[in-house]
């Protein structure tokens, strides 16, 4: 991995993994950092985290809300609060939050951010499922 950019930051894996043949954990760094941070926190329920009570997203209380605009931007509103909490190391420009799939459980959120040392925009798309027993981390 090119080490440009290791101001950026390095962390454990999400989800943790471990490498059997060194016996350490598996690391990631730079923009995978920033990115896995992000699902981190929008999957993270405030009250989890026993040291750092308030850290995380509440999206788990839009779970059985109705699918309307009053919802939509309630759900962009979480995401941005959190991230300009948790995520100093981007500038947050727009959430977008698609209900095509909301009839199948399905609303996809993405972030559209820019890496504030280096400059790049990108995004991600966050799978936020509304039915149980489906994979809310998305990754």
């Amino acid at each position: 991995m090119d080490h440009e950019n290791s101001f950026l930051g390095r962390g454990w894996a999400f989800p943790p993994a471990f490498d059997t043949k060194s016996k350490r954990s598996m690391m990631v760094e730079e923009e995978e950092d920033i990115r896995q941070s992000l699902f981190i926190i929008i999957s993270t329920i405030p009250g989890e985290r026993i040291m750092n009570p308030k850290f995380g997203c509440d999206l788990t209380s839009s779970v059985f809300d109705n699918v309307d605009s009053l919802a939509v931007n309630r759900m962009k509103d979480l995401i941005r609060t959190a991230v300009l909490n948790y995520e100093p190391r981007i500038t947050l420009h727009d959430v977008v939050v698609d209900t095509r799939d909301s009839f199948d459980g399905i609303v996809r959120i993405t972030l559209d951010y820019t890496i504030r040392k280096i400059n790049v925009r990108t995004n991600i798309v966050y799978p936020f499922y509304l039915k149980e027993g489906t994979n809310v981390t998305g990754m």
